[in-house]
């Protein structure tokens, strides 16, 4: 279930990057599609290694190219002015 909803919300993004062509929201596209992979594979191994560093690494990487995404936005927008 969850990894079903990361992907919907990773397809969302695709959609706004596509209409916009803003970095942002391909971060946040490969994001999203990671964790839901990640939640693919932990529901496909049965849940019971969910404290495997495996997958805490994969939702560390996850959570942080939103934080890099959010950097980047943020960066692009002070050399406008």
């Amino acid at each position: 279930m969850w990894s079903m909803g990361c992907a919907v919300a990773g397809l969302f993004y695709l959609r706004f990057w596509r209409e916009t062509r803003d970095r942002f929201f391909l971060f946040l596209t490969a994001s999203f599609w990671l964790e839901a992979a990640n939640r693919f594979a932990l529901g496909a191994l049965g849940g019971s290694q969910e404290h495997e560093p495996l997958f805490y690494l994969v939702r560390f990487l996850s959570y942080a190219i939103i934080i890099v995404a959010i950097i980047d936005k943020n960066r692009a927008g002070r050399q406008h002015l």
